[in-house]
C-alpha cells in the first residue's frame, strides 16, 4: 500500500537524516529521489527540521546535527501507541534512553532507544504527524533492517518492547529474521560476520525503492556521494546497493524483483 495516513503500533512509520549541511544534503537526495525539500514552518522551534516530498507526499526529514560530535546518520522510527509506556519497557528489557521522551511541538512525541546490542532506534506517538505518506514505491521508503552480532540479545529485546515475533527467513544466503506484528513483515534483522568491519556496531539500515540500483549508484557519484557496497542480486529480493551521501551518512536502496508472472 504505498499511500499511508496511520501506522499500526510498532511498525517503523519514519525516517530522517541528520545532516552537517541541509542545503547540501537536500540537493544530493533531490538529485537521487526527485525529492523536494521543504523547510518547516517553524525553525526556531524546531531546530531547522525540514521535510522531503515526493509527489506532493511526505515521505522523509532531514536535520541540522544537535551537536559537533554526532555523526550523520539516517534514523528509524517505530510508531508506538504510547511512548512513555514503551520508554519504560525498553528500561525494564536492559535498554537505554538516549533522548526523551519529548513532545514534537503537535506533531507527536519521541524518544531514541539504545538496545541491548548498542543499536539507536527512535520511537513515534504520533500527534499532527503520522509519519511517511508514501512507501513502498520509487523514491520512497521501502524497508528498515536491524544490523547485529547479537541477534539473541535483539530477539529478546524487541519483543519485550514492541510485541515483535522473529521469523527466520530461509530465503537468505545470511542468517536473517523478519520481525512481524500480527503476522505480518514489517521490518527485519540482519546477523554481521567477518565481512562486516569489526569496529562497526549494531545500527538500523533504511532502504529506499529504486527502479535501478546500478542507476542510482552511479547517480549518487555523479552527486557525490559514494558506493561502499557496489549493486548486488538479492533472491527474493531484487538488486541492493549500500551508499553513503557526500558526508559519508549510510543508507541502502533496493530494486525489486518484479512479481511473477500470474
Amino acid at each position: 500500500m504505498p499511500e499511508r495516513s496511520s501506522y499500526a503500533h510498532g511498525v517503523p512509520s519514519w525516517v530522517d537524516v541528520a545532516s552537517p549541511d541541509v542545503d547540501a544534503s537536500a540537493a544530493f537526495y533531490g538529485g537521487l529521489f526527485g525529492w523536494e525539500h521543504v523547510t518547516g514552518e517553524n525553525p526556531e522551534q524546531t531546530g531547522g527540521y525540514g521535510l522531503f516530498t515526493k509527489n506532493e507526499r511526505v515521505v522523509a526529514g532531514i536535520g541540522p546535527l544537535q551537536n559537533p560530535e554526532q555523526p550523520p546518520v539516517w534514523s528509524t522510527y517505530v510508531n508506538v501507541d504510547d511512548a512513555d509506556d514503551v520508554v519504560a519497557k525498553a528500561q525494564e528489557a536492559g535498554g537505554q534512553i538516549a533522548l526523551g521522551p519529548i513532545d514534537v511541538l503537535d506533531a507527536g512525541r519521541m524518544a531514541f532507544l539504545i538496545d541491548t546490542t548498542g543499536g539507536i532506534v527512535g520511537i513515534w506517538q504520533a500527534g499532527k504527524h503520522h509519519g511517511a505518506e508514501l512507501v513502498s514505491e520509487a523514491g520512497a521508503l521501502g524497508w528498515n533492517e536491524l544490523t547485529t552480532r547479537d541477534t539473541d540479545a535483539a530477539k529478546d529485546f524487541y519483543g519485550a518492547v514492541f510485541g515483535w515475533e522473529p521469523a527466520p527467513w530461509e530465503g537468505s544466503e545470511l542468517p536473517y529474521t523478519i520481525w512481524k506484528v500480527d503476522g505480518h513483515g514489517v521490518c527485519g534483522m540482519i546477523e554481521m560476520d567477518e565481512n562486516w568491519p569489526q569496529e562497526m556496531p549494531s545500527h538500523w539500515m533504511t532502504y529506499f525503492i529504486v527502479e535501478d540500483a546500478d542507476d542510482a549508484a552511479a547517480t549518487a557519484q555523479e552527486l557525490g556521494g559514494t558506493v561502499p557496497v557496489p549493486p548486488f542480486d538479492a533472491a527474493g529480493v531484487g538488486r541492493i546497493t549500500v551508499l553513503n551521501d557526500p558526508h559519508g551518512t549510510a543508507f541502502s536502496v533496493l530494486a525489486p524483483e518484479p512479481p511473477p508472472e500470474q
